[in-house]
């Protein structure tokens, strides 16, 4: 016996199986995470350049860098010859005294190469962001700049005591003769300053590879299947699911024929 008004049983998945295996159903979606075959591995390998091919291009980046670290060498270089302090020296007799027994001129010539090579630090790191920012950076361009600052550094202390006053004190005493003031060569007190330029650049490109560097898209999560992942259908503004094959369920969906725990019969009509 049946209870009135029951619906029909749908119908069993047996009796559907041939007619469902004559329809055409979608392609499955191949396993992301399935090993490659040896064909596929071999194509791979074949596909990518050589290494010296690849290291082709890091070098070229890496070279413009430190070109450029070097062309605003000389810049700094005139720039400490102008803006250091001098040391003003006087001669009495066979003597040479300084003018200023108390300055703190050979102090802020130290200083003054500090500053500049902060600022050319800045400059070039922020350059070389701008420049590369769009292949992503690279390792070339933070060697570049840390072997470019410190050479640059290096020759702007060279060429800047040559641009600066002579430093044969005995010349210039006999030039300027008894009584005669001149001033004392430029120098470095403190050889950490070589190390203002690579250090400032190294930071700023850190920050700014942080803050606005070209970042790489996530992987898909490892529970991503070919079931269950949400796809845009046209016409429809969230999406649609993509129905699983023939035979096949997708992810959560329970057989017709099976009833749910918590699916309740039927009411009867009321008399």
């Amino acid at each position: 016996m049946t209870v009135p008004n029951t619906p029909p049983d749908p119908p069993r998945a047996a009796a559907g199986t041939d007619a469902d295996a004559a329809a055409p159903g979608p392609a499955a979606d191949p396993n992301p995470y399935a090993p490659p075959s040896a064909d596929q591995a071999v194509l791979r390998a074949a596909d990518r350049p050589a290494p010296l091919e690849r290291l082709l291009p890091e070098l070229k980046v890496g070279a413009v860098t430190v070109l450029a670290c070097l062309a605003l060498g000389l810049v700094m270089a005139v720039l400490w010859a102008w803006l250091a302090p001098k040391v003003p020296l006087v001669v009495d007799g066979n003597k040479i005294l300084y003018g200023d027994p108390e300055g703190e001129q050979r102090a802020g010539a130290d200083s003054v190469f500090v500053l500049i090579g902060l600022g050319m630090g800045l400059l070039t790191a922020l350059g070389a962001f701008l420049f590369t920012r769009r292949r992503g950076g690279g390792i070339a361009v933070a060697i570049g700049l840390a072997i470019g600052g410190l050479l640059a550094s290096v020759g702007a202390w060279g060429l800047g005591r040559r641009l600066g006053p002579a430093s044969d004190l005995v010349a210039e005493a006999r030039r300027v003769g008894n009584g005669g003031h001149f001033d004392a060569d430029i120098d470095l007190g403190a050889y950490g300053a070589l190390l203002a330029w690579p250090m400032a650049a190294m930071v700023l490109l850190l920050a700014l590879s942080a803050a606005f560097g070209k970042r790489e898209e996530d992987p898909p999560p490892y529970w991503a299947g070919p079931y269950g992942v949400q796809r845009p259908v046209d016409g429809l503004p969230g999406g649609s699911f993509h129905p699983a094959p023939a035979g096949e369920r997708p992810v959560g969906e329970r057989p017709a024929d099976r009833p749910h725990p918590g699916d309740r019969p039927p009411a009867d009509p009321a008399p």
